[in-house]
């Protein structure tokens, strides 16, 4: 395989962290582009980042500027850059594309969350819209034109139809977070047709697996029971995700990757699900089975912004880029426990 460079956004996150991991181990050569936002605590992004490299060491944390500091001069070695950068400074942006120029860029950096978007949705514009324009503009005054971007599930919005399909009208989004994964979609195909940009727009059905940020459901389910204090139980219980394993995440970014380097004048949307709906009471009770230990429920009633459920029509991807999700939730849970525990 040729070796080649790839420049990932928020890749000290969560999914980033994990795709770092798997474009290393196939010899090339990875930017990662993060601004480590207050949003959950940096140490866990540090801890990412070391677990992404393979590098057990007992980090000395500090304070957030010393400890990133520590970092870039621990991990910045061999086919690996850090940049310690935000995407809404587009002056920084360009000295990075100045210095590299990526074969295809994987832009995974984002304001998350459909709640705290309700409370700041200025800011969410700012980061998701503004900051992924900034990508574009840089990247066309470089001529870099392959991109694989994080789209999400919550473009449906409460969808009548299931499952949902790329084809379906995505036109109603009830979050501020939704409506600028939506208006990233539309600003993407515009980039497309105006400059040749291949691009592919994956929506992501909620992601979970080792190193799922801290204020995502099963994460944060899975530490209030084991800490022994009340599970927030919106709704009955009956609200639906299709819960996907992070690994067949990796997997549909790599083949969408693929799929860009391999085609000229595409522009292409694929969701990312694993075709299985859980009721919030069902995640539940598996998080207790694996932990071996029983919650107890504070009841509440359903959240703004929030859909009924999710369910992904993977008919596309797989038939254009051959995903082929294999984690089933139960055995998902279970290596997201393990590591829950050992960490």
């Amino acid at each position: 395989m040729m070796k080649k460079t790839y420049l990932v956004t928020g890749g000290s996150g969560f999914i980033g962290s994990h795709l770092v991991e798997a474009l290393l181990k196939n010899g090339h050569f990875v930017i990662n582009v993060d601004n480590f936002d207050d949003f959950y605590n940096y140490k866990t992004k540090i801890n990412n980042t070391l677990e992404s490299l393979g590098i057990t060491t007992n980090f000395d944390f500090e304070n957030k500027n010393l400890d990133i500091k520590k970092l870039a001069s621990l991990v910045n070695k061999g086919n690996y850059k850090f940049y310690y950068q935000d995407i809404r400074d587009k002056e920084g942006l360009e000295k990075i594309f100045k210095n590299h120029r990526p074969d295809v860029v994987i832009h995974l950096a984002a304001l998350a969350g459909v709640r705290p978007s309700i409370e700041r949705p200025l800011e969410y514009q700012e980061v998701n819209i503004k900051g992924t324009m900034n990508i574009w503009e840089v990247a066309k005054d470089s001529g870099v034109c392959k991109f694989v971007i994080a789209s999400s599930s919550s473009v449906y919005g409460n969808n009548e139809k299931n499952p949902f399909s790329e084809e379906d009208n995505v036109d109603r989004p009830i979050s501020p977070y939704a409506a600028t994964k939506k208006c990233v979609e539309v600003l993407g195909h515009t980039y497309h047709h105006l400059y040749g940009m291949d691009m592919v727009q994956l929506r992501f059905f909620t992601v979970y697996g080792p190193r799922q940020r801290p204020d995502l459901a099963i994460h944060k389910f899975a530490k209030i029971i084991k800490d022994n204090k009340q599970v927030p139980f919106y709704g009955d219980g009956n609200t639906a995700r299709d819960y996907t394993f992070v690994d067949d995440i990796i997997d549909g970014i790599m083949k969408s990757i693929k799929y860009v380097e391999e085609n000229a004048g595409v522009y292409e949307i694929f969701n990312l699900g694993e075709s299985e709906v859980i009721p919030l009471h069902k995640m539940l009770s598996t998080i207790e089975e694996e932990l071996g230990v029983k919650a107890t429920l504070n009841k509440l009633p359903m959240q703004a912004g929030d859909v009924q459920k999710t369910n992904a029509d993977i008919r596309k991807a797989q038939q254009k880029i051959g995903y082929a999700p294999t984690t089933n939730f139960q055995n998902g849970i279970k290596k997201f426990v393990e590591w829950f525990l050992r960490k």
